[in-house]
């Protein structure tokens, strides 16, 4: 599935359910930083070798995994619904740490 699908697929399951009426941008961006606050969580404690390899880890794996589609879930319902390419967007902000932070020689 490419981010157009996933963004069409969300469409479609608020839409089943009605619930783009709670789709707004301030409530998405609540529950964007809730999410992120529970990734957050699961790697609060964690040594910096234990935080490498929290994704391998086969009991913290499932729950850094459901935090991080949790996050991805809500961040392209949000551009979605302020009309945001994130895909552009993330382009032209790469482009412009580029000229920002250069390549060290």
């Amino acid at each position: 599935m490419d981010l157009a699908e996933l963004r069409d697929r969300l469409r479609g399951f608020a839409a089943d359910r009605d619930w783009e009426q709670y789709h707004t941008p301030k409530n998405l961006v609540m529950a964007l930083g809730g999410e992120v606050g529970e990734l957050a969580a699961l790697f609060q404690w964690l040594t910096p070798e234990e935080s490498a390899g929290a994704a391998r880890d086969p009991e913290l794996s499932p729950d850094v995994l459901d935090e991080l589609a949790d996050v991805t879930i809500y961040l392209v319902r949000l551009a979605d619904v302020l009309g945001v390419d994130l895909m552009a967007a993330a382009e032209a902000k790469i482009e412009r740490n580029e000229h920002r932070f250069p390549k060290k020689v």
